[in-house]
């Protein structure tokens, strides 16, 4: 048997949950680190996960920005 074989009970990531990444769209699957707030995950790495923080922080500012002008 070569190193790169699976094992019989080995799978793929095809049988774990996914979930669409809110900051660019791509599908990712859940990971172990995961399974005590996989509810609230919403991005697929930490670059996103600031790319999400940026946009609320900007967002923010917008709104602040347009309730100050008389």
């Amino acid at each position: 048997m070569r190193k790169h074989d699976r094992s019989p009970g080995a799978r793929g990531k095809t049988h774990l949950p996914q979930k669409i990444c809110a900051a660019c769209g791509r599908p990712f699957a859940w990971r172990k680190k995961w399974r005590a707030c996989w509810a609230e995950v919403k991005s697929c790495s930490e670059r996103c996960k600031g790319d999400l923080r940026r946009a609320a922080r900007s967002e923010e500012e917008r709104q602040r920005v347009t309730r100050q002008r008389p």
